[in-house]
């Protein structure tokens, strides 16, 4: 079986590492060396909340993701990287911060995990869960090919205000990410309603037992929330 689990990032720096080193691999896989997501300042950001995918055996992460509450003081990762490329991001997120807005970023998967759904969708829905917590009514987030159509579902919007209708060659000239925004991360009405329940249902409970159904193989999973 395999733990969700949600903290802020300046309250265990020993999963905190292991989420870097996770990154960092699988980054390297690609090709990819450098990325502002996997900066490590955020490890001091209280307003960093992280979710891991963690082995009921040995304890080990096998994947990752982070949500950045926007603040004055640390930028989204999404305006750190794009900003050389389109300089109008930082003013349409900027809009959204007093009514609290916020990014996912940094998520990722080893290999061990791939073709479970746990690294893109499993993660995602519990990103979503943590919104109305975090104070966040909308949330922001870079996507690669592969995952627009999880974006989608997810409720997300393309931003077709920055970039090439909102896509950019990031964080390579032979990579192209796609720049979407969630715009009511708390009630989530663009959200496929399969995975909108289930939203709700990590929302209600701290700790969760769940069986999720991914392309008709039972994958069980233990939801935890240390997020007050």
């Amino acid at each position: 079986m395999f733990k969700l689990i949600a903290f802020k990032a300046i309250n265990d720096p020993e999963r905190c590492a292991k989420f870097i080193e996770g990154h960092r691999q699988v980054l390297e896989s690609i090709g990819v060396k450098k990325v502002t997501s996997a900066k490590e300042d955020w490890v001091k950001n209280p307003d960093v909340i992280v979710v891991i995918v963690e082995s009921d055996e040995d304890g080990k992460v096998y994947g990752g993701a982070r949500i950045h509450k926007a603040n004055r003081e640390f930028p989204l990762p999404m305006v750190e990287a794009i900003e050389g490329l389109d300089k109008s991001i930082k003013d349409v997120i900027n809009k959204d911060l007093d009514a609290g807005t916020g990014e996912v970023c940094g998520l990722w998967n080893s290999r061990q995990i791939t073709g479970l759904g746990i690294g893109a969708i499993f993660m995602s829905k519990a990103c979503l869960a943590l919104t109305p917590k975090l104070g966040l009514n909308s949330l922001y987030a870079l996507f690669a090919p592969t995952t627009v159509k999880l974006g989608l579902m997810m409720g997300y919007e393309i931003l077709t205000q920055v970039g090439n209708n909102g896509t950019f060659y990031y964080p390579k000239l032979d990579l192209i990410a796609t720049a979407m925004k969630l715009h009511d991360a708390v009630n989530l009405p663009l959200t496929s309603e399969e995975h909108r329940e289930s939203i709700f249902k990590i929302r209600e409970n701290k700790r969760l037992l769940i069986n999720e159904d991914y392309r008709g193989r039972e994958v069980k999973l233990e939801y935890t929330s240390y997020i007050e």
